[in-house]
């Protein structure tokens, strides 16, 4: 993808990036670190029925001027226009989604990554994977166990293709697989509009928010709302109402939804859905 610009200064600051940003391994770990603590994954755009606008300018208008958060599309494109504009040489991947799917699933390649090739090495990116949203770049040629702040990952090459797991408490458990072969913004609008658009896929069907902590990280999932630390054990609760989850989205997340009779009425359909998908993205 050419390089397209934002004002660089207001991404560091939306992030609270402290020093000079340079193109190393150390300052891709913090710039990595400080979005993903500081940005939300969220969907509320195309669960209140809106398509979600993968233009640069507009999502650097929503992360950084709205403070709201986004999904892949959003989250990997204003990173990977950040790290170009710091000089770091960016491609733009797309994987084939195979978290908690069924075995012999045929994804298509729908999730935007980034890989950074800095030092000698290739490096997965990923700041828009919801629950499993990556902490901290990965070594793409290591087919080692690799530990990040909130979890441990590695990559089989099979083929062509690079599969991508983490560790769960049942074993390795697959995320996705992707190739090498460059995308375009044509590639990603097509995955984006379905992704926001068509009726069966999640991000329409459900609201999915996720941040992490250094402590470590909150999902939601319609009205379910878990909190999985680095140590110790998961908690889960239900939120009660319409307040709750206004209240939870601005305090845990940091997001301000609009307001709205019709947003309301939108948002006020969580607590008409029959039962909690266990499956968060």
């Amino acid at each position: 993808m050419a390089i397209s610009g934002i004002n660089l200064q207001k991404y560091l600051d939306r992030i609270n990036f402290e020093g000079v940003p340079v193109a190393n391994l150390k300052c891709l770990q913090a710039l990595v670190t400080q979005h993903v603590r500081t940005i939300p994954f969220e969907n509320a755009t195309s669960f209140l029925g809106s398509p979600v606008n993968i233009e640069l300018s507009s999502i650097e208008a929503k992360l950084i001027e709205q403070k709201r958060g986004g999904y892949c599309y959003e989250h990997n494109a204003l990173l990977g226009a950040a790290l170009r504009q710091m000089g770091f040489k960016v491609t733009d991947l797309a994987a084939r989604v195979l978290w908690q799917m069924p075995i012999g699933h045929q994804a298509a390649q729908s999730h935007m990554i980034l890989m950074v090739e800095l030092e000698g090495s290739r490096f997965l990116i990923d700041v828009g994977f919801g629950s499993n949203t990556l902490t901290a770049p990965l070594n793409i040629d290591s087919s080692d166990r690799q530990s990040t702040p909130h979890g441990v990952y590695r990559f089989t090459l099979i083929d062509d293709d690079y599969l991508l797991e983490v560790t769960t408490d049942s074993g390795w458990q697959p995320m996705y697989s992707f190739d090498l072969k460059p995308k375009t913004h044509g590639d990603y609008k097509i995955g984006n509009w379905y992704c926001s658009t068509h009726p069966e896929s999640r991000f329409v069907k459900h609201l999915i928010v996720a941040r992490s902590f250094p402590e470590g990280r909150h999902t939601l999932f319609n009205r379910q709302l878990s909190y999985q630390p680095l140590l110790g054990s998961k908690s889960v609760v239900m939120l009660a109402d319409f307040d709750e989850l206004r209240a939870t989205l601005l305090d845990v997340f940091g997001i301000k939804v609009p307001a709205g009779r019709e947003i309301d009425q939108k948002l006020g359909r969580i607590f008409e859905l029959d039962g909690i998908a266990e499956r968060v993205i």
